[in-house]
């Protein structure tokens, strides 16, 4: 495929923005010599006003972004304009769109290019979607599929295949307006999944096809990845968070203490020990921190397997349906902060009938190891699309500048097109 030129940053600084159920994280990253990004801030904290990925108190969101950055900004000491942010809810939907465009028997050149990837672009669906991606996946010329890169061939007809991500308009516009409040322009939005995967895949991975899961505390959302790119993606309204509720409810304790004995004690692969492990379980109401249920660990299992057990075998239906279950091979990584409760690795292998690994952070220089796990792997990634993701995309799609604003702008680019 085409060779993915880098994207200068402004400034010499890229800035990520993971807006999460559970935590917001922002990154803000130099370029290093060998075109890798390295960190230089770091800003994270617990999440307000998001739910399962969407916004749902713009005030309260708008504080913990404000928070977030600017603690990074410190760390970096400097300050940030525009971010690149990730989009884990309004329901993204994918769908593989082919169009054409004449070439009339001459030589393919770069204009071409571009013509043929804004008419994929174009295509919005319903008028309650927003366009979030559309990725050229291979051409085709005259009706010969497979190209990688049509330049310099002769054709009558070019065509593209090109993966189009839309989300709910409303959702986006609420995200996109919650950063602007902050003082930040939004450069690009990427779906979390996609994101995950550009910061914890090898290249073998993309190329022979594998599927990323990114598990987070609202949302678990998946990628499937072939031939060196994203060609299809999808959430399940299911994450860690969840899981929370569900031991909170079950044992009547307090959702503080929930997370904290799914940390400490939780697991989704029961073991014959598991009847003689007791834990104690603060009740939800009683001041008196020594009033506390005893229960065998057993019973904790009983109730967090069943739930993740459900998550995966909705992704195993949704990446049936869809029809790339067979692409996207039998290899699995396991992203996002849900992903690193025990046995979660285990109980995938089994659900999905695939290999299952655990994903990390691979390709940013200087994350502490605080901050290395599965859980960043979405901010991480966004720092990889500020560099090289962009450039796959048509110039309006990402937002940068056209060829001429005004009357005499649109002429330039209707001659340029169409002759």
């Amino acid at each position: 495929m085409i060779k993915k030129a880098r994207v200068a940053p402004r400034n010499g600084l890229i800035a990520a923005l993971d807006i999460g159920t559970s935590k917001m994280c922002c990154f803000i990253a130099r370029v290093a010599e060998d075109g890798r990004p390295s960190i230089a801030g770091i800003g994270h904290q617990i999440s307000r006003g998001v739910r399962s990925g969407a916004i749902i108190d713009m005030e309260q969101a708008e504080l913990a972004l404000r928070t977030t950055v600017h603690a990074a900004e410190q760390m970096a000491g400097d300050t940030i304009q525009d971010v690149i942010i990730n989009l884990s809810g309004g329901y993204p939907a994918s769908q593989t769109v082919g169009v054409e465009v004449p070439i009339s028997g001459r030589e393919v050149v770069d204009h071409d290019l571009h013509r043929v990837l804004m008419q994929g672009a174009q295509v919005h669906g319903p008028i309650d979607r927003r366009l979030i991606h559309s990725i050229p996946v291979s051409y085709s010329i005259d009706g010969s599929k497979g190209i990688r890169d049509p330049r310099g061939m002769f054709a009558e007809k070019l065509g593209v295949d090109m993966h189009v991500v839309t989300a709910a308009a409303g959702a986006v516009k609420n995200l996109t307006t919650c950063v602007a409040r902050c003082h930040l322009e939004p450069r690009a939005i990427v779906v979390s999944p996609y994101a995950a995967g550009l910061a914890s895949l090898v290249d073998d991975e993309m190329d022979l096809g594998v599927t990323v899961i990114d598990m987070g505390a609202g949302t678990t959302s998946l990628a499937v990845f072939f031939d060196g790119h994203v060609v299809y993606t999808d959430s399940v309204p299911i994450g860690g968070a969840h899981v929370t509720n569900d031991i909170a409810r079950g044992l009547s304790t307090p959702l503080a203490h929930a997370e904290r004995i799914k940390t400490l004690y939780g697991n989704c692969i029961a073991t014959p020990a598991d009847e003689r492990e007791i834990i104690h379980v603060p009740q939800v109401g009683e001041e008196e921190t020594g009033i506390a249920n005893q229960i065998p660990r057993s019973i904790l299992i009983g109730i967090v397997q069943p739930r993740l057990e459900e998550t995966f075998e909705l992704v195993r239906s949704r990446l049936e349906s869809s029809g790339f279950d067979k692409i996207a091979g039998r290899r699995v990584v396991l992203t996002g902060g849900a992903s690193q409760l025990s046995g979660v690795r285990e109980l995938a292998a089994l659900v999905l009938d695939k290999q299952v690994r655990m994903g990390r952070p691979i390709r940013v220089h200087g994350l502490a190891d605080a901050t290395g796990g599965p859980a960043f792997a979405t901010g991480a990634g966004l720092l990889t699309f500020a560099l090289e993701g962009e450039s796959q995309q048509p110039r309006s799609a990402r937002g940068s500048e056209t060829h001429g604003s005004g009357f005499l702008g649109r002429i330039g680019s209707w001659l340029k097109e169409n002759f």
